[in-house]
């Protein structure tokens, strides 16, 4: 790691603590030139592979962004938002494996959605699923009655 300060590539690790729930490392590091501390941010990247075969880092932000269109006017708060896209992250980086494809990202979001707001749930579901008639609705409407979420 070069020092931010002097470019120097001479550096030791003073002190390191897991952060974001243990999906990182921080690190506070001493340069050994200029003897000034930096702190560096060490994360392991998960991509998302997209239906064109393009890919991109994984983003909670575009989690949420995707998920607040489906509940806008339903009493979502953010923090529920950010909740819900940490479980997906969780969900995904648990399956121990550095890329994904952007299906599955979709299918993580349901279930912790479904809990959330089942009004919220049929719409994104709507068009993540690309529900094409009226039957479609009425099946996972019929879904939600046999299987309510919390049970």
């Amino acid at each position: 790691m070069n020092c931010p300060f002097c470019r120097s590539p001479d550096s030791r690790v003073v002190d390191s603590r897991a952060v974001d729930e243990g999906n990182a490392i921080r690190r506070r590091r001493h340069c050994q030139s200029c003897n000034r501390r930096f702190t560096t941010l060490e994360t392991t990247s998960l991509m998302v592979v997209k239906r064109s075969g393009i890919s991109e880092e994984f983003s909670r932000g575009k989690i949420i962004g995707g998920v607040r269109k489906a509940c806008q006017g339903r009493p979502v708060s953010e923090d529920d938002l950010a909740v819900l896209a940490q479980r997906v992250e969780e969900k995904i980086r648990s399956r121990g494996i550095p890329s994904i494809p952007a299906d599955e990202v979709g299918l993580a979001i349901l279930e912790p959605l479904r809990e959330l707001d089942q009004v919220a749930y049929l719409r994104f579901a709507s068009v993540y699923q690309g529900f094409d008639s009226l039957a479609d609705f009425e099946a996972a409407i019929e879904s939600l009655r046999k299987d309510p979420p919390g049970r």
